[in-house]
């Protein structure tokens, strides 16, 4: 009975300490670039050379980033509420009339997922600059950002239908409520953990991509990824360093507010 309990500890401290050194693995690049931001040298280095909070200061009054982080904020914003509306229609569809085409609509829905970024991109610039449109404006921007945020959305939602009991929605119809209202009272609030999980990951997807964004955007539009790649090939200080943290906290303060609205309010739609 000793040795069975001693084993058991043995094998729970190897599998604790496992999973620390997988946790250390996975966050020592991020505490890497957190640790280069606060250098108080001139250059970007590791371990750095004193404490500082000065290349933050450089950063928040560079007009250029600030600008950057405004259009990529706006971008993942729009995207999100597109991808969202459309991902969620298209996965009930893909639910309850797809037929036999299912299997033809799930591939198609998750292809931007499956291919390589930069091949959708650069089909993409064929596409709208063979119809005219170009990348005079931000249309194709758009469409691109929501094209690969797409997938998200349809994984989430279907995750949510798993569940889903269609007897709900027939009850509620022979109680005389109407398609509009069957969706609003029983289908939204029970898909509305997985449309709210995709969005968030559309967004950060979204505030994050840089090959849709390189190709796709118009003169003098910029994103965040775009602008930080064009400062790295002419300049190497720790301002670099603290654009990529402050990136770091905007996504983590988005994954932190959702999962709040997710507990707190999941069910006060």
């Amino acid at each position: 009975m000793k040795t069975n309990r001693r084993s058991f500890q043995s094998g729970r401290l190897l599998l604790n300490c496992f999973c620390i050194l997988v946790y250390l693995f996975l966050l020592a690049p991020i505490l890497v670039v957190v640790g280069a931001s606060l250098n108080a040298g001139a250059f970007l280095t590791f371990p750095p050379q004193g404490l500082s909070l000065r290349w933050y200061v450089v950063f928040f009054n560079n007009d250029v980033f600030m600008k950057a982080i405004r259009t990529s904020l706006v971008i993942a914003t729009i995207a999100t509420c597109i991808s969202g509306v459309i991902g969620s229609a298209a996965t009930l569809f893909y639910a309850r009339y797809a037929g036999a085409a299912r299997e033809w609509v799930r591939i198609g829905l998750l292809a931007p997922l499956l291919l390589p970024e930069v091949l959708t991109a650069i089909a993409l610039l064929f596409f709208f600059y063979a119809i005219g449109v170009g990348t005079q404006n931000m249309i194709a921007l758009l469409v691109g950002h929501v094209l690969i945020t797409l997938p998200f959305i349809f994984l989430n939602v279907s995750a949510s239908l798993e569940g889903f009991d269609p007897a709900w929605e027939l009850a509620a119809q022979s109680l005389g409520a109407g398609p509009w209202t069957r969706f609003r009272r029983i289908t939204l609030p029970l898909i509305k953990p997985g449309v709210i999980g995709g969005c968030l990951f559309a967004f950060i997807i979204s505030f994050d991509t840089f090959a849709i964004s390189f190709m796709l955007k118009s003169v003098g539009t910029s994103t965040l990824p775009i602008q930080l790649f064009d400062y790295l090939r002419l300049n190497f200080t720790p301002e670099a360093a603290a654009v990529s943290t402050v990136s770091i906290l905007l996504t983590l303060v988005v994954v932190i507010v959702t999962e709040k609205l997710l507990d707190l309010r999941i069910h006060r739609f």
